[in-house]
């Protein structure tokens, strides 16, 4: 037994060393022979936090959602200017104006930019509204008062009277990227207090959906949830500040299916500092007719270059002009920010005021030429002919044809086939109108027409006529 048990101790004790010479050996074969050479070999340790490393969106909730308000706006007539994006539009059409016997109500949101009470939303929320209610986050109940409203950027100002409110500061949406984190902040379908989240998922976008001549359409998009009722909310980032206004959905349904739309930030101060000084928008005008450049153009052009808005063409004695901006130009900086879309030149061009300075870079025939233009007023007294068509304080003369002269049995006058902000506008002129007379001087030929509204100074008397025959009659100061 004893020589049984010493035999099995030696074949154990030869199996340990023959096992341990077998692994040194493998081991000596795998560092030299399998491992590339140069390369160390590291010791990679696992953090499960880390395969979920997450933005973190509670502070930046806790800051919005008590400076965003439930808004409650009763309407007599919900006309063209209240489609509530969020539950009407879509890109196949809009709805006609109803009326009601009994005021209609509205909801929608809207964020406190200031301690004292005021508060940005859209204007399709409360414009042509009669009374207007805001209800806090605390539940504090209050009534508005509407400071200004702004169809050209679809915002609005209106205030409380009330202080120490909480408020959200101002982001720069200029330095918004694309992919970034966001939270949309609102109270769809009249559910207060809602956040959801969402990236960046483009800027300047432009979607054709505000309509007017003169709009200023340069959405961010994003895919953060919003829904009816979110019209007005605020677009924050992860660090609280607010770096949009929500304004519509991509639907056919009124629902949302993927992507909503804000208004930058940088815009919205700029409606809100022109009502609080001003009491009205200041806008500026750049004087140039441009069109974005695709591949199909820039073969026609021979550009080997895609960057930047093409200018077909330059206003007589407008801001471009004065500058030396030329047809043909190829804008490809506004003040250091490159543009390549409508979207982004009218992003930009929306933040100035008249008087401002604003430097261009343009590429003329190859070479890139810095020009130095002060921006002008909307309602400076610049012309514009293309064809022909006249452009006069926004508005677009066209003369009648022979049709619209048989019809009407006139033999003269001007018809006015576009309005955009300015002095006809604000007079009450409406698209349509056709200029017979000024200051009892017909309208027959387009001198006729330029000097009688560009060479005059103090009140003038419009006389003219609509399509459906009613004579009208306008005052308006030169």
């Amino acid at each position: 037994m004893k020589r049984i048990a010493g035999i099995f101790l030696i074949a154990l004790f030869g199996g340990v060393v023959s096992l341990g010479l077998y692994m040194a050996i493998e081991k000596k074969h795998w560092s030299v022979n399998t491992r590339p050479e140069g390369i160390p070999i590291q010791q990679v340790s696992y953090n499960p936090s880390a395969a979920f490393n997450q933005p973190d969106f509670e502070a930046a909730a806790a800051v919005s959602i008590h400076a965003v308000v439930h808004i409650k706006s009763e309407f007599r007539k919900k006309s063209l200017v209240y489609d509530d994006f969020f539950e009407f539009f879509n890109f196949g059409g809009r709805p006609q104006p109803r009326e009601y016997s009994t005021p209609y109500t509205a909801m929608g949101s809207g964020v406190i930019v200031s301690q004292d009470g005021y508060i940005v939303t859209n204007n399709h929320v409360v414009q042509e509204a009669t009374e207007v209610t805001i209800t806090l986050n605390d539940k504090r109940v209050y009534k508005a008062t509407i400071i200004g409203t702004d169809p050209s950027t679809d915002l609005a100002l209106i205030k409380i009277d009330e202080q120490d409110l909480p408020f959200l500061t101002y982001g720069n949406s200029d330095a918004v990227k694309i992919g970034e984190w966001v939270l949309a902040v609102g109270n769809p379908f009249n559910l207060t207090s809602t956040v959801t989240a969402g990236i960046v998922s483009a800027k300047a976008r432009e979607i054709k959906i505000l309509g007017s001549q003169g709009a200023i359409e340069s959405f961010i998009q994003t895919d953060a949830a919003v829904n009816s009722g979110n019209s007005g909310g605020a677009l924050v980032n992860t660090h609280g500040e607010l770096i949009g206004i929500n304004a519509a959905i991509a639907s056919g349904t009124g629902y949302y299916t993927g992507y909503s739309f804000a208004i930058p930030v940088n815009i919205v101060k700029k409606v809100v500092y022109d009502f609080m000084k001003f009491g009205k928008i200041q806008r500026a005008y750049l004087g140039v007719f441009y069109r974005e450049i695709n591949d199909q153009f820039a073969k026609e052009k021979g550009f080997s270059d895609l960057r930047g808005i093409y200018v077909d063409d330059v206003v007589a004695g407008g801001a471009a002009d004065l500058a030396g901006v030329k047809s043909g130009d190829v804008i490809i900086r506004i003040d250091n920010s490159q543009v390549n879309g409508k979207g982004e030149v009218n992003e930009l061009i929306y933040q100035k005021n008249p008087g401002d300075k604003v430097l261009l870079v343009v590429n003329r025939e190859g070479k890139e030429i810095e020009l130095a233009l002060t921006m002008q007023s909307e309602d400076s007294k610049v012309i514009a002919e293309k064809g022909n068509k006249i452009i006069i304080y926004g508005a677009t003369f066209e003369p009648l044809n022979d049709n619209e002269k048989t019809r009407l049995q006139i033999d003269y006058g001007f018809k006015i086939t576009s309005l955009g902000s300015g002095k006809l506008k604000s007079a009450g002129i409406m698209n349509g109108f056709i200029l017979l007379s000024v200051d009892r001087k017909l309208m027959r030929t387009t001198r006729d027409l330029k000097e009688s509204l560009t060479n005059r100074q103090g009140g003038v008397l419009l006389e003219g006529m609509y399509p459906n025959g009613l004579r009208a009659y306008y005052g308006i100061g030169l």
